[in-house]
């Protein structure tokens, strides 16, 4: 799958690894219209594509994203109210669109990471960030909101934590990002590269279906009460044992054989 952009580049590796990165150096890859419209392209695309098998997403140069640019904020200011709904809109289903991306999103944290940076995190499934690097919700420094961040942010560090972080705009760093959950773990800038291999290695391990099924269905549990989750996961378990997936991989760990899907 060719993808051409001006302010992302995406690379996809013979295993499927799809490498998405920000690229907006100059700008400490702040997000304005172009990039948020091109990331949501990217994100559907890669996740409508059967070869892609995991996707790894990061920043081109010091920073991973400054949050939202100045002068897209300048020119929202302009527009009518409508407008300013319809743009703070795509920048909500930029978000959604990757935390619903069926594929493991890795977060690769090269550095900084403000406002909407720091949403893009949150919706990572892991997410290895770069000693050194500083965080911050920084909306209510600038008389704004962290608002459409705000359920990805709230549902990954927890209700305590975004107060902390989010009612001030104070940085913060990398080992107290990893302390309140936004990062997985937190390695030397010249052990990233490793460090994000092992992951991307260890998830194409698993079978793609069931991992994409196993996404969707972390998000309903966390979203219906245990009577409801009893009826639908014993659904979903009957489905599994169905499926190509699952019965190549019952006769692989009785057989002792490799499933198809692994990759050493």
């Amino acid at each position: 799958m060719s993808m051409t952009y001006t302010t992302i580049h995406v690379e996809t590796d013979a295993r499927g690894v799809a490498t998405v990165t920000l690229d907006r150096p100059d700008r400490h890859n702040a997000l304005n219209g172009a990039l948020i419209a091109e990331l949501t392209d990217a994100a559907e695309r890669l996740g409508s594509d059967p070869g892609v098998r995991v996707v790894v997403l990061t920043g081109n140069g010091k920073s991973f994203c400054a949050g939202g640019d100045f002068h897209w904020f300048a020119a929202n200011v302009e527009k009518t109210r409508a407008e300013r709904v319809e743009q703070s809109a795509t920048l909500a289903r930029l978000l959604r669109c990757l935390d619903t991306l069926p594929r493991p999103l890795i977060g690769r944290i090269n550095g900084p990471a403000y406002g909407g940076g720091v949403g893009m995190i949150a919706v990572c499934d892991y997410t290895i960030g770069a000693e050194g690097a500083m965080f911050g919700l920084t909306e209510v420094r600038l008389g704004l909101l962290p608002a459409n961040i705000s359920p990805y942010v709230v549902a990954r560090i927890g209700k305590v934590h975004s107060r902390e972080t989010m009612l001030s705009g104070a940085l913060f760093d990398s080992a107290r990002a990893a302390r309140i959950g936004l990062l997985t773990e937190v390695v030397a800038p010249e052990d990233l590269d490793q460090a994000v291999e092992k992951v991307v290695h260890a998830h194409l391990q698993a079978a793609p279906g069931a991992v994409a099924d196993t996404k969707a269905l972390i998000a309903y549990v966390a979203s219906h009460d245990l009577e409801t989750n009893m009826t639908y996961t014993a659904d979903r378990l009957a489905d599994a044992w169905e499926t190509r997936e699952g019965i190549e991989g019952i006769n692989s760990f009785i057989n002792k054989s490799v499933p198809s899907w692994r990759i050493k």
